[in-house]
């Protein structure tokens, strides 16, 4: 199968074991949101461009809010099914690269948002796939970073994915990486670079 496919049932099974009012990471959603959210990615091409066009979100909104309102288990079931066959991302290795980076951080962003949360165990392949996630996105997501970024692992990989001035290394665990680089601020991690330098970089936006 895959990581995305892993991720995909894993946060099935979460979602089921926390309900529909758990919260997220997602500002302002709830585990219902986030599973409304999925499910309008990979089946309503006339709602999903709203997710990243603010002109067009009002539009996606009222497509979720029905979605949302869907019985619990029928809305998780439609996130565990994935897309219609018809759908690209239903071939495999579409879904690896579409969905990888969406299914891991919006696993952890139910996981971490509970109260007694701890990062999963290392996993070679999961750890890799974010690891190649992290890298490719953080070019796009820390766009607005006022200083130059490099992104370390812990067992010493390294990829500048930001020139600019007063650089800062940001150190951890691959699907910590990914997290930051997707906006999330639940990770543990460690920066390097001069203390005003890392204020500014936590205070800057980032993500799409």
């Amino acid at each position: 199968m895959g990581v995305a496919a892993d991720e995909r049932r894993a946060l099935s099974a979460l979602f089921e074991d926390l309900g529909p009012d758990a919260p997220t990471l997602c500002e302002g959603w709830t585990t219902r949101d986030l599973a409304a959210h999925l499910v309008v990615r990979e089946h309503r091409p006339d709602a999903a461009p709203g997710i990243l066009v603010p002109a067009l979100a009002g539009y996606t909104r009222k497509v979720q809010d029905r979605y949302a309102a869907k019985p619990w288990a029928e809305l998780v079931g439609q996130v565990r099914r994935g897309p219609a066959k018809f759908w690209p991302t239903a071939i495999g290795p579409l879904d690896e690269l579409t969905n990888t980076a969406e299914f891991l951080v919006h696993h952890e962003d139910v996981r971490r948002a509970q109260p007694d949360w701890a990062p999963r165990p290392a996993d070679a392949t999961r750890d890799a796939a974010a690891w190649r996630s992290a890298k490719q996105a953080a070019k796009l997501n820390l766009r607005k970073a006022p200083v130059g970024v490099t992104l370390r692992t812990r067992d010493g990989r390294e990829a500048v994915v930001r020139t600019g001035p007063d650089p800062v290394t940001i150190t951890g665990d691959p699907v910590d990486l990914l997290l930051f680089v997707f906006g999330r601020d639940a990770v543990h991690l460690d920066f390097e670079g001069d203390a005003a330098a890392v204020t500014k970089l936590q205070a800057a936006k980032r993500g799409l």
